[in-house]
């Protein structure tokens, strides 16, 4: 899919869609929790129905109640055999690991796109040591696991991602026993937090004793009424939009939630825009924007957001944590430089900071989503900054995790 845009100009109010992440973790707890679960607000991004279908493979019983809101009937018989795939989610692969390696099961977790060249070798280093068997394609996907974990007290590594750790916390929730997940040089810690969230929801028994260390009791999940939250990650996008001048009301985000993403509103702050709250929803006054530096090391999804914004403010911006942008959809940090280089825009990167020189416009061009949803969309907000043809290919990669992305960005033009 080609998207061609000229100079936009939005105005209007914006709901953004479910979000992705704290979906894909409600469905899971949902299914292995006893009873009936009912989950409001359920979105309509790939990742979260390559989600649903896994879980009915898995042997949980799905019901729609309306267009957004479904019934999940926790599995009772996990399959003894079973091939199911996550797509191209990896949070979706990574909860999905850690839940079926807790069943006595043989399962074939496969992937798709750009999550089948995207190490998971992590897992033949760590589950072995849990008693369970697996083996891979050279540590890529797909993992053939033979479980179940067995209950104990385990050292982990977290620096690599904090999905494979949620993953981990989710499949010892499911045992008998009692289990603790001491982890070292944890990354992306808000993660964290929403899955143990999302667990007591479900009223797992889970704690954390020390610092990044974990005690679950197995099998203590049972069903809840879910009402999943609007994403902040899709938000970024508008709210960015809004610093830069557009007049957008960006309504239904939750200002207690435990999304990281949720920590753009720092990031505007410090680049001295004015955060207007109303019941109605957010809007965002950049009219004495400026550049700004920013430790992304724990949002790192806010990485092409962010370079929108510095590259509509005169000065240099830096964003540290560029090093959690290589195993992403695409190596976010070499194609945010390429595709805004396309675009007029300098990005240096120097050891794990982006370096942005903003010069408040960007040219037109033809650019690349590299199959990235981040990506497509965030070239689509370029189109504020320019007077001259933007042309996205792969623009279709806004369907992982907003599908009305464009629709939404022509609904709002004027």
């Amino acid at each position: 899919m080609i998207k061609i845009l000229t100079k936009l100009q939005l105005k209007g109010e914006i709901q953004v869609p479910a979000s992705k992440s704290d979906c894909q973790r409600a469905l899971i707890c949902a299914a292995i929790s006893k009873g009936k679960s009912i989950i409001e607000c359920f979105g309509s991004s790939e990742d979260e129905h390559a989600m649903l279908e896994a879980i009915q493979l898995l042997g949980a019983e799905i019901k729609s109640i309306n267009k957004s809101t479904i019934q999940i009937s926790g599995i009772e018989h996990f399959p003894n055999e079973v091939r199911v795939s996550a797509n191209e989610s990896g949070l979706g692969f990574r909860l999905l690991a850690g839940v079926c390696a807790s069943f006595t099961s043989k399962v074939e977790l496969n992937a798709k796109g750009s999550l089948l060249v995207r190490t998971m070798g992590i897992y033949e280093n760590i589950l072995p040591k849990m008693g369970v068997e697996i083996d891979s394609l050279n540590g890529f996907p797909p993992l053939k696991i033979i479980g179940p974990l067995k209950t104990g007290v385990y050292d982990v590594d977290g620096s690599v991602s904090s999905q494979f750790i949620s993953g981990l916390l989710i499949g010892f929730a499911n045992l008998d026993g009692t289990s603790e997940l001491i982890v070292k040089n944890l990354v992306s810690r808000p993660y964290i937090d929403m899955t143990i969230s999302t667990l007591k929801s479900f009223n797992s028994e889970i704690e954390e004793f020390e610092t990044d260390c974990f005690r679950l009791k197995g099998k203590s999940l049972t069903s809840c009424n879910y009402k999943v939250e609007a994403d902040w990650s899709s938000a970024s996008y508008w709210l960015v939009a809004a610093a830069l001048g557009e007049n957008l009301t960006v309504k239904n985000l939750n200002l207690n939630s435990l999304q990281a993403d949720k920590a753009l509103l720092s990031v505007l702050d410090n680049a001295n825009c004015a955060l207007i709250y109303s019941e109605t929803g957010i809007q965002i006054d950049g009219s004495q924007r400026k550049a700004f530096e920013f430790d992304a090391t724990n949002c790192p999804d806010l990485f092409p957001a962010l370079v929108v914004l510095a590259a509509g403010i005169v000065g240099l911006s830096k964003i540290t944590g560029i090093q959690r942008l290589v195993h992403k959809e695409s190596n976010r940090a070499f194609t945010l430089q390429s595709e805004f280089g396309k675009l007029g825009l300098k990005i240096e990167l120097v050891e794990n900071v982006m370096l942005i020189h903003g010069s408040g416009k960007l040219s037109g061009g033809k650019v690349a989503s590299h199959n990235d949803h981040r990506i497509a969309m965030s070239l689509g907000i370029a189109a504020l900054l320019t007077s001259s043809i933007i042309e996205i290919s792969e623009a279709g990669a806004v369907g992982k995790s907003y599908p009305s992305f464009w629709e939404e960005l022509e609904s709002l033009s004027f």
